[in-house]
């Protein structure tokens, strides 16, 4: 199988985790607060990754500069979803979420520059309908006819949020090629985990979950294992692939939401987010050629 098709499932594979992960966050954890849910899951999915530890070989030899960017990227990845949370909490959902895929365009920015990374003009043509696609079924149209939210609320928080998450996939991918896809998750988890938790001593915030129910505990330690596998499934691709084919393709994980969103929730969806589920998936047909 080549690099191209592995790295186009491997986008697939994050698609789908971090779609799955975001509903679900949608659904609990709006019970215990967005920080709490962001810890307690990160901290399941970094037990989850050392359980792979038994059924996987790793390589324990790391490199100097592996151990500079390993805290680096604990830290960019921590920061890019605070500010996506604190965009949420400020901001209009559905500018939002859209805003936020420009992670991809900032990563494979970076991966053209830094990288050297290439794409194919067809190849070009599909992240292009990727992202258009996510843009249109993300955005809320109603609320834009009606005018009924600021575009400057929270979108500034995003975009730094965005900027974060493409610097953090770059640097992933140098820590994956360095020592697998196993390290390189277990040991950014340990660091987003150490990071939280000076966070949230600096800022006096509150970890306790006594008072959530047992059912929205359950569903955030679900939640940190599919993420968690999202992440290790994305790392395994940067191994052999590269983020400027990847991490467009994982960028369309908010179809895979609104599809479950459809199905579970039973949310409307308009012909002009129709049509952007529709482009999105026959985007990441097209980078496949």
């Amino acid at each position: 199988m080549s690099a191209a098709i592995l790295s186009i499932l491997s986008g697939i594979g994050g698609m789908f985790g971090w779609g799955i992960y975001d509903f679900l966050g949608g659904v609990y954890a709006k019970q215990i607060g967005p920080f709490k849910s962001f810890f307690w899951s990160q901290l399941a999915g970094l037990i989850f990754a050392l359980l792979l530890i038994f059924a996987f070989t790793i390589n324990l030899n790391v490199p100097i500069l592996v151990i500079i960017l390993l805290p680096i990227a604990a830290i960019v990845y921590s920061a890019g979803y605070l500010f996506f949370f604190k965009g949420f909490e400020i901001g209009n959902v559905s500018i939002v979420a859209a805003t936020m895929n420009l992670w991809a365009v900032f990563t494979m920015l970076f991966a053209f520059i830094f990288m050297g990374q290439r794409l194919s003009a067809l190849q070009c043509l599909g992240v292009f309908m990727i992202i258009s696609g996510v843009t249109l079924a993300s955005l809320n149209w109603s609320d834009i006819k009606n005018q009924s939210f600021q575009l400057s609320s929270g979108v500034k928080e995003t975009v730094s949020g965005a900027f974060f998450f493409g610097v953090f996939w770059n640097i992933s991918e140098v820590i994956s090629e360095k020592i697998g896809w196993l390290l390189t998750t277990l040991f950014v988890k340990f660091g987003i985990i150490l990071f939280l938790l000076l966070f949230s001593f600096l800022i006096k915030r509150e970890l306790d979950l006594t008072k959530a129910t047992t059912k929205t505990k359950c569903m955030v330690v679900l939640m940190g294992v599919i993420e968690a596998g999202a992440v290790a499934i994305v790392n395994y691709g940067l191994t052999i692939g590269d983020a400027i084919l990847i991490t467009p393709i994982a960028s369309a994980l908010s179809i895979v939401t609104i599809i479950l969103a459809i199905i579970f929730l039973k949310d409307n969806v308009t012909k002009l987010q129709g049509l952007g589920i529709i482009t999105a998936i026959t985007g990441i047909v097209v980078t496949a050629f």
